[in-house]
């Protein structure tokens, strides 16, 4: 199994693309901590990788991954449990601010950019410390996204943050590439998971077959063979790099509003309304004035 005796930390792993990728590294051999803010959601991560017969190389924490020592407990918890880090995959997301940057709050802005940018940026802060200190060449995994890339097919503060991700993969990649740690950042672009699916107010299949020149939806499940080669010994080589997984999206040029004639999918609520989008958390959007 390509990832046989190593041990990775998934965040946002409770479902979508961090739970499709919790339950492939679990088949390819690897030990698991999964955090998540929802407690419920990771439950039924853990009770998958039961069924599967991985009930005892897996762990479930809460991790709000805005706190650093939250997130600093998820990695002392994989070194406590099963001796190592090897890989952290910076997963969690939401949809984060919406609407007009002329009405976006502030606040939804910084609680955006806690989640998509400072989580990363812990995330990595205390996988590299660990494998540092163990001399251990690992890997580290950051989700961004294709509208990190570009302007006006995701809401503003989402694309900002994911831009920031992308250049946060860059930077830490030439600091770390002493250390032998590669750090990579996964780009999807429509991909049906929970977290895409509920913004979309019409069959959602057909709407994301229509959004890229591959005739099929992305899976998560596709994610996650990427999240895969990155985490393993075949991408050695590989660091710096923004893993692009979207069907062939950016290169037909998303335009998905024109597309679409609406708001592209994922957007949660039209951009005339203002508010949060606190994604798959037990916490529900935020809506603060409607157009």
């Amino acid at each position: 199994m390509r990832l046989e005796g190593k041990v990775a930390v998934i965040t946002g792993g409770a479902s979508g693309i961090g739970r499709a990728t919790a339950l492939r590294f679990l088949d390819e051999g690897a030990r698991l901590v999964v955090a998540d803010v929802n407690e419920a959601a990771g439950a039924e991560t853990v009770e998958l990788a039961g069924r599967a017969g991985h009930g005892g190389r897996i762990r479930f924490l809460r991790v709000d991954v805005s706190d650093e020592a939250e997130v600093e407990g998820m990695v002392a918890l994989a070194l406590r449990d099963f001796g190592r880090v090897d890989c952290v995959f910076n997963n969690a997301g939401i949809g984060g601010a919406f609407g007009s940057v002329m009405k976006t709050a502030v606040e939804d802005w910084d609680y955006t950019f806690g989640v998509l940018v400072r989580g990363a940026f812990l995330g990595i802060k205390h996988a590299a410390r660990a494998m540092v200190a163990a001399s251990i060449p690992g890997s580290i995994i950051s989700t961004a996204s294709v509208a990190g890339f570009t302007g006006g097919d995701a809401p503003i503060a989402y694309s900002s943050a994911k831009a920031a991700v992308i250049n946060l993969t860059r930077a830490a990649a030439v600091e770390l590439a002493q250390h032998r740690i590669r750090v990579n950042c996964l780009c999807p672009g429509a991909i049906r998971t929970p977290l895409l699916l509920r913004g979309i107010p019409e069959d959602p299949l057909h709407v994301l077959e229509r959004l890229q020149p591959w005739p099929e939806a992305g899976r998560a499940e596709d994610v996650a063979g990427a999240a895969l080669f990155l985490a393993s010994e075949d991408a050695r080589f590989v660091t710096g790099a923004a893993l692009v997984v979207d069907g062939g999206l950016l290169a037909a040029g998303p335009r998905l509003g024109t597309r679409l004639r609406e708001r592209p999918a994922g957007a949660s609520p039209a951009v005339d309304s203002v508010g949060l989008d606190r994604g798959t958390t037990d916490l529900g959007p935020l809506i603060r004035s409607r157009g």
